[in-house]
Parts: C-alpha cells; structure tokens; sequence
C-alpha cells in the first residue's frame, strides 16, 4: 500500500472484539436466565460426553479460537464447568468434508448450550475465508493482492477481517479513521481533488490519502494533487490498463511510486484479467457481504 500504511495480513485473532461478540450472541440465545430448556430438562447436571465440530463441506477455516471463548463463558453464565478442547486444524488450513475440526468434552449440557453460538460465528467466518481463497487462487501469478472493504457485518468488522486473512487476503482500512479515501463527494464538497487532498494532508499529515477516479484523466489530476494511492472504480479492463501505463510513466519521470487499486464491478471470472493490468490491489467488497457460509456440525460421539 504505502510506506505509512501497510496492510495486514497477519493471523493475528481479535480476542476482544470476539469476546464481546461472543458476550453478544449467548445474551440471544441463553436469555437473562443463562437457560436451555431442553437441554436442562432431558440432560442431568452430571452426565459428561464427547463432541465434535466437523466440517460438512470443503472450505478454509477461520473462527478457531471462538470454541474456547464460547465454551468458557457458558460455564461462567451457568456456574458450571467448561469442557475440555483438542483444537485439531488451525486457522487458515484448508478443511474437507469430514474434518475434525476440534473435539470437547466435559458436561453434555455446556456442550450444548454452547454448540450454536461456535457454529454460528465459525461458519460465518469459514464461509468469508473460504470465499477469499477463491479470490488469491484467481489472482495468482498476477502480482495483484485482493483487499476487503467497510462493507462487512456490524460489529462482526474485526472478525471478518480476520478471516480476509486467514483466507489469504489482505486488510484495507478498519474505518473512516485510519486511511483517507477522497470520493466523488468530497470532491464536490471541497472544490475539487487538489483542494480536498490538500485540507487532508494539512489537518492529517501523517495518514494514507487515496484518491477514486473513473478516468485517465482524474487519475493524471490526482497524481498532481499529491495523491500517490489511487482507486480506479468501475473501470472497463482497457481503460484500467490504459490509466495504470499512464499513472506508472507519470510516476517514472519523476522518480517515484503510485500503488493503483481497482474496485468496482468486479467478479471471479474477470479477477485473472484485471489482475494483469499491473495494479496493485484489488478491493472486493463481496468478501464480507456476500459470502455464504461453510457448513459446520456438532457432533456428539
């Protein structure tokens, strides 16, 4: 991306982000009396077992460690105590149908009590891992990085970000507040893009300023505001090419470097070819909003 602002492709889980969600999720589906029903009323306090979570599909596996953070707060809520877990595939690792992901054991009503919560946000964050690998596959060879956007669930944001990763992606931005991203209304709002780059670069000197254009032309403008980050949006493939040869010869002449970003409109089918043109990054915000699950069971042995 740039020297100031280097994206994240580290596996490095957010702890309280899932804690919180996790807080969250159990609040849903226990209620204020920490309770399941059923599984009070047919399963007796003392009676222990074994479970497995297993993969029902082929995919990538992100959400590991959300087994442990769930298990541990059923046994809080419910004054019991937590199973044990063999955590047998880690984050990132491709998964068949069949895999073992983990193993519990301990009282069969935590087991219970816990197993949707660790499904719900697992399969959500396999399904956004999985869909991301197909997106690295297709962009393989092509010196293009997929990147993911702002466009993921509320309050899921860390989390989904994760598995960009674990999928072999890379994070963008987290927010409005750690890159500058200058867009057709800004523009409006400030007088034009050199103005707009400059009150951001005045009041902010130290963040990434990229720039949206739609044509050659804004983005030779840009790259005289200042802008060295730009975002070619819903550009045909010719048009892309023929606005990174320009961006790179500008950038050449004057002994520097431009990262080129292309958004918008964007498919599988097309990924390899746009990856070509010599951009950078390419930012997809299907990853986290349209991805759909990867289907994970619990199963008791």
């Amino acid at each position: 991306m740039t020297a100031d602002q280097q994206p994240d492709r580290e596996l490095v889980f957010p702890d309280e982000a899932a804690r919180r969600l996790v807080a969250t999720a159990l609040d849903e589906d226990l209620g204020p009396q920490a309770l399941d029903v059923t599984s009070t009323a047919t399963i007796p306090a003392d009676q222990v077992g074994a479970g497995q979570v297993v993969a029902r599909e082929a995919g990538v596996l992100a959400g590991g460690p959300v087994i442990a953070l769930v298990l541990d707060e059923v046994a809080t809520r419910t004054g019991g105590t937590s199973p044990s877990l063999d955590v047998r595939i880690a984050d990132g690792s491709a998964l068949a149908r069949g895999d073992v992901v983990a193993e519990l054991r301990g009282s069969l009503r935590q087991v219970l009590m816990a197993e949707r919560t660790l499904l719900n946000i697992m399969s959500r964050l396999t399904g956004v891992a999985t869909h991301t690998r197909r997106w690295t596959d297709a962009l393989e060879g092509t010196g293009c990085t997929v990147l993911d956007t702002r466009k993921t669930t509320p309050g899921l944001r860390a989390l989904e970000k994760y598995a960009v990763r674990c999928g072999g992606g890379t994070n963008k931005r987290m927010g409005l507040y750690d890159v500058a991203m200058v867009k057709d209304n800004h523009v409006h709002a400030a007088g034009g893009v050199a103005a707009a780059y400059a009150a951001i670069r005045a009041r902010y000197p130290e963040v990434t300023i990229e720039v949206e254009v739609e044509s050659t032309e804004q983005a030779l403008e840009a790259l005289e505001a200042g802008s060295r980050f730009l975002m070619c949006d819903n550009m045909p493939v010719d048009l892309l090419r023929a606005t990174v040869d320009a961006a790179r010869a500008w950038a050449d002449e004057r002994g520097e470097r431009v990262e080129i970003e292309a958004t918008g409109g964007l498919t599988l089918e097309v990924a390899a070819a746009y990856g070509a043109t010599g951009i950078d990054w390419m930012s997809v915000g299907a990853l986290t909003h349209s991805s759909p699950i990867v289907d994970l069971a619990l199963d008791l042995l």
